[in-house]
């Protein structure tokens, strides 16, 4: 059970939910259930890519976030224009710590300006808010 704190800020500022533990796996039940989580696991992989120092690690993950959410017919593709999957495309062979940067600040702006307002309204978190207001 999250601490009422937690859940309170979760409605005042989506960079909050994101910071927390509790608050990501919460969101992410919710994506699950408007078949757009892929939104958020795209936007956890490239933090974790830009935390890569090493060239081949770095190589190989490009590759693997490539394959999962940006080509076209990938398994959780993400929903870019042609424009930024393009330019992600070219730069695959040679991946900068940049290399989804501008894809990743537009499924972010998607999460911030489409689902978070979403789920705040959610029974999910209506539910959760309740509870902690109980406590």
């Amino acid at each position: 059970m999250a601490p009422i704190g937690d859940v309170m800020a979760w409605g005042e500022s989506f960079d909050y939910l994101l910071e927390c533990k509790t608050g990501q796996l919460v969101f992410e039940d919710f994506l699950r259930t408007e078949y757009s989580e892929e939104n958020l696991l795209f936007w956890f992989a490239c933090e974790n890519y830009k935390k890569i120092s090493s060239e081949t690690e770095m190589m190989v993950a490009a590759k693997r976030i490539y394959s999962e959410f940006v080509q076209v017919d990938a398994p959780r593709q993400i929903n870019i224009d042609c424009v930024t999957r393009g330019e992600i495309r070219e730069n695959i062979c040679q991946p900068g710590p940049n290399c989804f940067d501008r894809a990743q600040r537009v499924i972010y702006g998607l999460m911030e300006n489409d689902s978070y307002p979403r789920f705040l309204k959610s029974e999910i978190y209506q539910t959760l808010l309740e509870q902690a207001e109980k406590r």
